[in-house]
Formats: C-alpha cells, sequence, structure tokens
C-alpha cells in the first residue's frame, strides 16, 4: 500500500446527502490519466461535529467499497474552524487541504490544488476572483455582496486574491508554526495566513468556479457573520498591534515635545515681562 502524501480534510455537520457524491467525485478526479496526483496516495477525512444523520454509516459504505475515507465524529465541540485544525492534527499527509462538503468546491479540482503545494509553495487557495471566473447563477445576490465585502475587511491583512476561500491547502511544517489559532473564528484560512506570517510568494492560487449548495442547508447566519467581525478585529491587532503600539508611543513622545516647547515658549515670555518691571 502507498504512503500517505496527501490528506483532504472536509468539516461537516449534518452533511450526509453529500458525502458519497463527494468523496466519489474526489477520487475519481484523482484517478484520471491527466491527474497529477496518484489516488493511492490521498486519505479524506470527515469531521462531523455529531450529526447523527447517517454520515457515519455512509462512510463504512465507502470504506467497503475500497475509498480511503474515515470519519472523526466530534461529540464535545463544535464549529467548522476547530474541526478543520481536528482534520489537520489527525492527517497522515504533509499536503493537507480543506474543502466543504456541500460540494460548492468542485471536487475536479483536487488533483491541481494537491499539486500546487511545495516546499516553495507552502500555501494554497482556491481563488474565485481570477480572471475569467465566473460564480454559478445560483448563487443569491446577497451572497455575492457579503463574500466580497467580507473580501475587502481582509485583504490589509494578506497579499492572498481571496483570503476568504474555505477551498485551500497548507504543507503540515507551515501548519505546526501557527500560534494563537482562533477555533471559534469564521474563517481558518484567513486566521492561517495571518498566524503562519506566510508571505505572498509562498502563496499558490488555483483558479475556480464556485457552484452551488447541493444538498442540505447553508451554515451562513447573523450570528456567523458577527464572529468574522470579531476574528477580524482581532487578527488586525495580531497583525499590526506593534505598530499600533509605536504609533502611540510615537504621538505621546511628540505631544510631550509640543508640551514642552509651549511651556519653554510660555516661561520665556514670563521672564521677559518681569525683566521690565
Amino acid at each position: 500500500m502507498s504512503a500517505i502524501n496527501y490528506s483532504v480534510i472536509v468539516p461537516a455537520f449534518r452533511e450526509n446527502g453529500n458525502i458519497r457524491p463527494l468523496v466519489t467525485r474526489i477520487f475519481g478526479a484523482l484517478s484520471q490519466v491527466n491527474s497529477p496526483v496518484n489516488p493511492n496516495e490521498v486519505e479524506v477525512i470527515i469531521v462531523d461535529d455529531n450529526s447523527r444523520d447517517g454520515s457515519v454509516e455512509t462512510v463504512e459504505a465507502l470504506r467497503r467499497e475500497g475509498y480511503n475515507v474515515r470519519i472523526i465524529v466530534r461529540t464535545t465541540e463544535r464549529g467548522l474552524s476547530s474541526a478543520v485544525v481536528r482534520g489537520f492534527r489527525e492527517a497522515q499527509g504533509d499536503n493537507m487541504l480543506c474543502m466543504d462538503a456541500d460540494l460548492q468546491h468542485p471536487p475536479e479540482y483536487v488533483p491541481a490544488m494537491l499539486a500546487a503545494l511545495s516546499p516553495n509553495k507552502q500555501f494554497v487557495l482556491g481563488t474565485r476572483y481570477a480572471k475569467g471566473v465566473e460564480i454559478d447563477e445560483g448563487w443569491p445576490l446577497y451572497r455575492r455582496v457579503i463574500s466580497s465585502g467580507a473580501r475587502m475587511l481582509a485583504l490589509p491583512l494578506t497579499s492572498a486574491s481571496d483570503p476568504m476561500s474555505g477551498f485551500f491547502g497548507i504543507r503540515r511544517e507551515t501548519f505546526l508554526k501557527a500560534r494563537q489559532l482562533n477555533s471559534d473564528g469564521f474563517k481558518i484560512a484567513l486566521d492561517l495566513l495571518v498566524k503562519c506570517n506566510i508571505p505572498g510568494e509562498a502563496i499558490a492560487e488555483v483558479p475556480f468556479s464556485f457552484g452551488v449548495r447541493a444538498e442540505g442547508e447553508s451554515k451562513l447566519t447573523g450570528k456567523v457573520m458577527l464572529r468574522y467581525l470579531e476574528q477580524l478585529a482581532e487578527l488586525y491587532w495580531y497583525r499590526f498591534s506593534g505598530l499600533i503600539v509605536f504609533a502611540s508611543l510615537l504621538l505621546l513622545v511628540l505631544f510631550v515635545l509640543m508640551a514642552r516647547a509651549l511651556l519653554s515658549s510660555y516661561g520665556g515670555l514670563d521672564g521677559k515681562a518681569q525683566s521690565k518691571y
């Protein structure tokens, strides 16, 4: 049996209807003649937040059919980011990819995404903002507006074109450098880009067309958007806190110098006034 060099992590909650088509399409794409990645070197890990919707049984059936897929069921934890981190920590491969279970990240792009990772390219990002890429017409306008707005707010933190993408990969050695990861955050890719301090030249980008959800319900809620804003505030402080402290100290020094200059000026005037009497 071939050694596992690649791990595909799929966080899931009540996604049983999507698991079979997701897994079969991933390995179908990897089995194509022109695939740059050997399917025997790939594992798929479903990280499920105790859905109790038949996901475990579906994965067991897929395993019996020969697919290298396993499921981790979490009973005491919840949340997208923490699920991805758990999957990365349990992965066997040194090249790790995260994708959604809802088929909005087309499995046919998995081979190109995995192949893009290398010692020189520590991070790969599926981008929806490359030239010629179109978002599925079935994606609601309000979702497009939210996505674009969230992306604009994140751009000062990284040079990546689509830091909001949940379709991304990272090398193990880079992932292990991360400190203070926000397990409650909404966008783990953005968190990793900032906290692993990944430079622009180490990021590979693969254009892909964003699809519409096949089964289940969207997890985007007002609470999730609020958590994203909280995450942004934390990341801005993480990235720019030194600059903010320096600027504050500089302003304080300038204020003290100005105050001393003004006091000296008034002191000089008082001295001249007293010398007349």
